[in-house]
């Protein structure tokens, strides 16, 4: 069956600067399509993403991953064999959640194959020790280096060694294979692009060849009118009714361009309105805050003039109470000036 993909998503990929190690480098311009895929043949775990005809991430999960989330829409994790570390931009925080949740799930997979792998070795590496030590030392043939089957059965880890180092070998034939297929596919792709822009530089040579056919009819057209306008000169009764209508025209060109300035005023008029309707408003909650403490004014002015009032009556029974007293003390000082003269008199006659 091959690879097949399992889970499928869309992000911004970034790859860490290799000369700083610090800062993000954008590998695509956009967001591209991330994806799970399990090969069933090796029993393995990728992450692959393509731009275009570029793979910007072609990652090999292992067992020792570990994907980290910065922050609520961005994730990461280092890859040893590529020898950098890549970074994925989500649009959301469950986009991000997703695909942790699925890296997780993946990275446990990819250990426990690894773990039965290591288990199917150790089991080979057992059975070939025990039929070694099985093998009667009568029966073995008396020459010196042995038959192969000889020095497999005898190798022992050494032999559990060489098949790993094998299956790595043919693991990278099939990896090479894989991607000449894969550069056949690009290949024909390419072909493809090519065949297709034959066809869009001869579609486009017909649209020339149409263009300059057009302009030949547009050529004709032209002296045709040329022909047709010579004739109309000839007339003068046309000419009269042209210089009219010219005439006519421009007159009303000029009207138009009066329309139009009136619009071009009215449009600024309308322009200068809302300002002036702001103005109004001020100006109206100006003269509502005047209106108020006027009224609060007139209050003010109405109780000074009441306690004016009150004061005036005030005065007014002081003056009564002091004429009183004066008429009073008039009296008093008439009669004081009586006893004085009697006083004086009886002086004189004393």
């Amino acid at each position: 069956m091959g690879e097949q993909p399992i889970f499928t998503t869309r992000a911004h990929v970034f790859q860490i600067d290799p000369t700083t190690k610090k800062n993000w480098v954008p590998a695509s311009k956009q967001a591209v399509t991330v994806s799970y895929f399990y090969d069933s043949a090796r029993n393995s775990y990728r992450i692959i993403s393509v731009d275009g005809t570029k793979v910007i991430i072609n990652s090999t999960i292992t067992p020792n991953m570990n994907f980290t989330k910065t922050s609520q829409k961005f994730g990461q994790w280092a890859d040893s064999r590529a020898n950098t570390v890549f970074g994925l931009g989500f649009a959301s925080e469950q986009q991000l959640s997703k695909f942790a949740e699925k890296f997780l799930e993946v990275k446990e997979a990819a250990k426990l194959a690894r773990e039965k792998s290591q288990d199917k070795m150790e089991t080979s590496s057992d059975q070939s020790q025990e039929s070694g030590r099985d093998t009667p030392s009568g029966n073995q043939p008396s020459s010196i280096n042995g038959t192969d089957d000889e020095k497999i059965s005898h190798s022992g880890p050494e032999t559990a060694a060489l098949k790993a180092e094998n299956d790595l070998l043919k693991s990278a034939v099939e990896e090479s294979k894989k991607c000449e297929s894969e550069l056949q596919a690009l290949r024909d792709s390419s072909a493809r692009l090519q065949e297709a822009l034959q066809e869009a530089e001869s579609s486009a040579e017909s649209w020339k060849t149409q263009a300059t056919r057009s302009l030949e009819e547009n050529n004709q057209l032209r002296s045709k009118i040329a022909e047709l306008e010579l004739q109309c000169k000839e007339l003068s009764v046309e000419r009269e009714r042209n210089a009219q209508l010219t005439v006519r025209i421009q007159e009303l060109e000029a009207d138009l361009q009066d329309k139009q300035q009136e619009l071009e005023n009215l449009r600024k008029q309308a322009e200068i309105i809302p300002q002036l309707m702001a103005e109004c408003e001020s100006l109206s909650g100006k003269l509502q805050a005047a209106e108020l403490s006027s009224s609060g004014l007139r209050e003010r002015v109405e109780l000074l003039q009441g306690e004016a009032q009150h004061r005036q009556q005030q005065q007014n029974s002081l003056k009564t109470e002091l004429k009183l007293l004066m008429e009073q003390l008039d009296g008093k000082i008439d009669e004081l000036h009586e006893v004085r003269q009697g006083i004086s008199k009886l002086g004189i006659d004393n």
